[in-house]
Formats: C-alpha cells, structure tokens, sequence
C-alpha cells in the first residue's frame, strides 16, 4: 500500500493528497467545475441538512446494496459521473477509472470529453458503460459520437441538456487555462478544444428544445436519460418527450444565482416521474450517508464525479477504486444505523424533520471539498460571519473585478487611465450650484409657492415620486419627442435605483429571466444578481443586435420552461461597446416586444453628449407602451446630483399605473430622492429652457473631440497594414464616451496589470462586461475623462504595450 493509501480514509484525505500531485491550473480546472464554486457549494450544504433516523434491532444481516436499473443490476446506487479528461490526472485516464468501477460493480458515464477514445474504454470495462453527449450545432457530429459509443458497446445515452449556458469558470480565466500538449478529446475531432471554458459557445446548440429527445431517439436505440433536470415541471416534459431516465444535476451549465441545490429539488423530480424512469442524482455527493439520504428523498442511484477524478490523481486506478470502495462501505454502514435492509426499503421515513441545520455545517463541507469550499466560521471572524452566511451575489466576480480595477488605478496613480466612464469635470463651476438653486426657488415663487413652501420643498422630504415631474416631462416632449402623463415618471436616485425598483417590480417568480445585450452595462446585471434573477444574453451587433437571434433566444428560454420578462438594452452609443441600434432594429425590437409579450428597458444616457441628430429612442416610438424607459442627469447635468427617473406608463389590471407600483417600491428602499438635488438638476433645465442640449453644447464639443483624437491617434500609432499583421481592430462610435479595441491576446487582469505598471496606461478588460462570459480579448477604452493630450499620450503607450503583448504572445 502507498504512503497517500495508508493516510487516505476519507475523501477529503485524498482530495488533499491530489492536489499535492497536480499541477495548480489542472487542480483548479478539475475542482472548478463547470458550475462554479457557489453550486459545490449549495450541493454540499444541503448534504449537510438532511438528517437520518437511526433505528436498532434491525436484524437482517449485512445490507443490500444492489439495485436494478434500466434492466442492469448495479452492486450499488452508485455510478461515476461523466467528467472531462481523466487524463490531466493520469495517463491511463478513463481506462483506469473503467477498471476501478469494474472491480465495484458499478457505471461509468463517459464524458463526451474524454481523453481515451470509446473504443479503449470499453476493452477496460467490466461493468455498465454509458455515454454522456453534448448536442452540437453540426448534429453530424453528435450523431458520429453517438453511433461510435453504441458499436463499443455503450448501454445509455446520457444527454446534457443545461450545457449550451456555460458560466465563465473564473480559475480559468484567471490561470489563461489551456489543455496541456497531448490531451485533447479522444472521441472528437476538427474543432479546437485547447481552451475548454470557449467550447460551449463556439461548438454546442444554443437552440436546443425538447425535440432534441425525438432526434436522439431517430438514430440511436439506447436508452436516453437527461442530465441537468432542476424542477418538477421539466422532469414531466423529460417523461413526456420520451426520456427513459433523469439526472438531477445543476453543474452541466451556468446555473442562474440563487438556483437550487441538486438535493433541494430530488424529491419533487421524483414526485412528477411517479416511477416512470429511473432518476439519478449527481451533485454533492461525498458520503455513504448522502447515497442513503440521496434514496430517502426518491432517487434511484447516485452519481459521483469529481472525487473519483481525485483518487485517479492521488493513486490512479486503486486511488479511484479506494474512493468508490469508501463510499460503498460508508453506505453500507449507513444503512446497518438505520435498519435498511436493502436498497428498495430507503424511503422518506427515513427522514428527520424540523431539524436545524449544525452549527458546523460549512466546516464539514469545507472537510470534505477544502479547496472548493469558503472559508468556515470561526470565533475570530467579527460576527462570526463568513461569506457562506451572505447572500450570493456578494462572491460574484463582477465585484471582485471592479474593485481590481479601483485598485489598479490606485496602484499606479501616474498611469493615464481609459477606464472611467464619467464626465470630464473641467466644465463645471462651483457657484452655477448656487445659481441653479436660485433658478428653481424663483421657478416655485412663480407658481406661487409660499416661502414657506419654497422651504419645505428645498429641506423636507419632498413626495416619494419626486418634485421635478413636470419639467422632466416638459423637457422629455420638447427635446426627446416623448409625451407621458406626469403620474408615468417617478424620479430616482440616479438610473441605478429605477433599475433596481423597475427589475423588482417586473420579476415575480424563479422561472422568470432578463434578457440583456451582450456585453452590457454591469449596473444591470449586478442589480439582477442582488435580486436573485437570472440573466440570457443576446450578443450585441454593431447595428444593435439581430432580431432573429433575439427571438430565437425567447423561444429558447420558453423550451426551458422560463419566463423571459424583459430585455435590457443601452440603444446609443452603448456602454461598454459605443455601438448604436439602427433605426431598423429599433422598429423591429419593438415588433418583437409586441409579438412575443416582452418589456423593453431602455437605459439611454449619452445621446445628449453626442454630436448631431440623434436616432429617436425607442420610448418615442412607442406606441404599445412595451418601453420602460431608465433615465439618468448624471451624464447631461452632473453626477453628483444622483437625479435619474423611471417613465413607466404601462398599466397595471386592478390598480393604477407601472409607475405607482414602482413608488411603492422606492417608499421602501430611499423614501425620496433628494430635494436638494432635484432642485440643482431642475435649475439647470430650466437655465437650458427645457433643452439639454443647450446646457451640453460645450460638453459635447469636447467628447466629440475626444473621440475624434483618440481615433485618429490609433490610426496613427497602429496604422494598417500594421493592425491587420496584429489582428488588432477597433469600431468608430460616433458619439458617447466608448470604444471597444479587440486585440489578438487574452486582455484579463495579468494583462492589465503589466499594461499599468510597465507601459503607464489602464483600460477595462471587456470580459468583465459579458454576464455569460466572453470578450477576452477586447478591451473597453473610455474617452470622456482624460484631457486630449492625455489621450494622445495614452493611445501611444496602448500601442507600444500592444506590440509587446503580441509579440510575447
């Protein structure tokens, strides 16, 4: 026996002594996995819940573990997941793990990915083969994997039906993870899979709907079971739509914040499958006990991935084999505790209800998966908090990257920066604050307001829907063409807060989604996150976005038994990309709302900044009332203000307006916004005699410049055919404060860092900017903030780090 076999009893002993043996990027893809931290996570805690009634003088001897499944009989409840490339963590890869689940009895699923082809697999199998599949978008290729596993003798289909909405795995982008030299999917071929985290978007079917089942079922005669079922509602269209089995698993794809953990859902899926079909559960399984609790709560069997991929890297074949013998051997002790006899007894008497959670609950999980795990509370901690205790959305990345660019900028305070979205500051005057306050006190006494009045509309709270409606609606059909009813508009702490009200209004259940444009203003998607909502990305177009892609998107979300609410979109000159909607797809988004029963969220702020005649927004052509139209002073006035508003004329059956619903809402996160505020915003449109862009004229001049010397400075310092040798490209916006750059290197945080230290220039890597992960290798350049000198200055040091990245590179 092995010095890691004597040490190794539990799962976690050999979890530690693989990772010891791997490399740290393979550790960190292995242990990633494709959900994330925050769904091992979820897994693990909801193990940790469930509690077991013992029960003594059984008799019957030593427990029955067999069970029999899709006319196979299985030594135990327990199969072994389909996970990728068994190779990173030995040679022998799925050839080892197939001799370790041979000497237990039990499955393997062999992953589509697997670094041993079908054919080798099967020479090393002694028990039940079955074939996890992705469905492509060449189905030629997935009819080929298909046909190859059934002629090696494989006895099941298993289909993964959340993979087309992979999530970004964030220790791979961090690590630059590629596979290394001489692993590579076995059974596949022509397609680039050396960076595993690009191959959903670039290889798998986002369209895929329930016919996918019907299509497997035309070329294949196996048994097809579906991977990835999380709702009662869907295991009754699996079982409708002819699946011979369901895997109850949330980590095949992205699951959406505050989505269920595998355990939480079991019993339910198993409810509406009334033993149809088998039903499987694959998740967090780490423990005998949890095989046993996994069974009590309806599940057939089991599945078990990542540790039997750790025990392959701690002792190959035998480190596998010691860890499904561990969980066999735990099982068996569980169910002597509990006096189950055999497999068929475990039901839900089993059970103990109205149990609180243990104290320890994070410190087992963190035991059993301590690479994975956050960290466990202890009396040190202030509060006794750990970011286990906090809601999800706190560990989302987009946090953590926005706080490395707030560091970056502090870091290298010398460096020019073209990360700021926010206006250029030189054109505000100190004493115009005095004026504008002025402005509005004379525009009340010319209403009649009493000084009594003018000093409770300046110092009290002031009305939760805002005191400034009727000039933001005077201003709104002079300047913008849009005519609402005053009681339409509440008026918000800047744009952020009707985001926020407009987002808790409209999402009323789990099953209902954002859509959002891709990439997109990370106030949005942050706002979503907070409230628990899930989020479907429409790539963004130079032109908008492609209506049939939309469409195609909302039809796909239906499949899946979502509800899609509305569609978020920045149609001028946009943040991050600087891309404007055509006209064109303005009239078709709104076909498209009607059509298909959507809200339209329109966040439009840089148009007023912007040289010339604007496109009509879309709040303007509306003509169904589908826009709710987000709107912010911050980039027209002054931010500091924190003046935006909501117009919100929908209505609403049974009660009033949107808008009303929406005040109700703001009454229970600020009151009011601002008086004070609203009275500065108010005297500069009336200064500007409802027209903003009088009070702009200056502003705009300069970030038109802006733009302009920018541009013309990349053309200079990267001219062709220099850019076409880098593959370096870039859009030309025409107003706004934004621009993307795509450059022919990875542009994450590493990079921006050597950027602002060795070159002294910050941009935004646009990846932060994707809610579904993309952009890698663009970059956000800002041009509203820096002097035109500095731009210049700024675009040359851009240029000289390009040309080093590239050649590095």
């Amino acid at each position: 026996m092995s010095a890691v076999g004597r040490t190794a009893l539990t799962l976690a002993d050999i979890a530690e002594a693989a990772r010891g043996r791997l490399d740290p990027a393979v550790w960190d893809f292995i242990a990633g996995g494709a959900g994330e931290e925050r769904t091992l996570r979820a897994n693990l805690a909801a193990f940790e819940q469930v509690r077991l009634r013992p029960r003594v003088l059984a008799g019957g001897g030593r427990p029955d573990t067999s069970t029999r499944i899709l006319g196979r009989t299985w030594a135990a409840p327990v199969a072994v997941a389909p996970v990728a490339y068994h190779t990173l963590a030995d040679p022998a890869g799925e050839t080892a793990t197939a001799e370790a689940a041979g000497a237990l009895g039990v499955p393997l699923v062999v992953s589509t990915f697997a670094g041993r082809t079908f054919e080798d697999v099967a020479a090393a199998a002694t028990a039940p083969l079955w074939a996890q599949v992705y469905c492509f978008r060449d189905r030629e290729e997935t009819r080929r994997l298909v046909e190859r596993a059934e002629r090696a003798g494989f006895e099941a289909l298993v289909l993964t039906v959340d993979a087309p909405h992979l999530g970004r795995r964030t220790r791979d982008l961090r690590n630059d993870f590629r596979l290394p030299p001489g692993i590579a999917p076995a059974n596949l071929a022509g397609a680039d899979y050396s960076s595993p985290s690009g191959h959903a978007a670039a290889e798998f079917d986002p369209a895929l709907d329930w016919s996918v089942v019907a299509w497997l079922r035309s070329i294949s005669r196996l048994p097809i079971l579906l991977k990835g079922i999380l709702s009662a509602d869907d295991a009754r269209r699996a079982v409708d739509a002819g699946a011979d089995g369901i895997v109850v698993s949330n980590h095949g794809g992205r699951q959406l914040d505050g989505a269920p953990a595998t355990l939480e859902v079991l019993a339910e899926v198993a409810e509406a499958v009334g033993g149809v079909c088998p039903v499987l559960l694959d998740g967090g399984v780490r423990r005998g006990v949890d095989v046993l609790a996994a069974l009590a709560l309806g599940a057939d069997a089991v599945l078990l991935g990542r540790p039997v991929v750790y025990g392959l890297a701690a002792e190959g074949r035998e480190g596998a084999e010691r860890v499904l013998r561990i969980v066999v051997d735990e099982l068996v002790d569980a169910m002597g505790l509990a006096g189950v006899g055999s497999v068929a007894e475990a039901g839900p008497a089993l059970l103990r209800t109205g149990v609180a959670p243990l104290p320890a609950a994070s410190e087992a999980a963190a035991a059993v998966e301590p690479a994975v795990a956050p960290p466990a509370r202890t009396a040190a901690a202030p509060g006794g908090l750990g970011m286990a205790d906090l809601h999800p959305s706190l560990s989302d990345p987009v946090l953590d990257t926005m706080n490395f660019l707030n560091d970056i900028t502090r870091r290298y305070p010398q460096a020019i920066s073209f990360a700021p979205g926010r206006p250029y500051d030189e054109h505000f005057e100190t004493e115009q604050i005095f004026d504008y306050l002025r402005r509005y006190l004379g525009h009340l006494e010319q209403r009649g307001f009493t000084p009594k009045q003018q000093r409770e509309a300046l110092f009290q709270y002031g009305p939760t829907r805002g005191q400034i409606r009727e000039l933001i609606a005077d201003w709104l059909r002079e300047e913008e063409d849009v005519d609402v009813p005053v009681d339409s508009i509440v008026v918000t702490v800047g744009c952020q807060e009707a985001m926020v009200l407009a987002l808790r209004a409209l999402i009323s259940g789990p099953e209902d989604v954002l859509l959002v444009a891709s990439p997109c203003y990370v106030g949005i998607t942050g706002a979503a996150r907070m409230l628990d909502i899930g989020l479907a990305g429409v790539a963004e177009r130079e032109d908008g976005f492609d209506p049939a892609e939309l469409e195609a998107v909302v039809r796909e979300q239906r499949a899946l038994g979502r509800r899609p609410r509305a569609f978020y979109v920045v149609p001028d000159h946009a943040n991050p990309s600087g891309n404007t909607m055509s006209l064109a797809n303005r009239h078709a988004l709104l076909e498209l709302a009607e059509r298909l029963d959507l809200l339209v969220l329109e966040d439009s702020p840089y148009r007023l900044v912007s040289p010339g005649k604007q496109l009509p927004t879309l709040k303007s052509l509306d003509r169904d009332r589908r826009v709710v139209q987000l709107g912010s002073f911050s980039k027209t006035l002054f931010p500091g203000a924190r003046v935006g508003y909501a117009i919100a004329d929908q209505p609403v059956a049974g009660a009033g307006l949107l808008a009303d619903e929406l005040t109700k809402l703001k009454s229970m996160i600020t009151v009011n916004t601002s008086p004070l505020s609203q009275a500065a915003a108010a005297g500069m449109l009336l200064a500007g005699e409802g027209r903003l862009a009088e009070i702009n004229t200056e502003a705009t001049a300069h970030y038109e410049g802006a733009m302009r010397v920018t541009l013309k400075a990349l053309d200079e310092h990267l001219p062709e055919p220099r850019r076409s040798v880098l593959g370096v490209r870039w859009n030309k916006p025409s107003g706004g404060f934004f621009l993307t750059l795509n450059v022919p290197f990875r542009a994450d945080n590493e990079a921006l860092t050597r950027s602002a230290e060795e070159f002294g220039v910050i941009w935004t890597p646009m990846s932060y900017f994707y809610p579904l992960g993309g952009g890698e290798h663009a970059i956000r350049l800002s041009t509203s903030y820096p002097t035109h000198a500095e731009l210049e200055e700024g675009v040359a040091r851009l240029a000289r780090f390009i040309e080093s990245e590239s050649r590095a590179g």
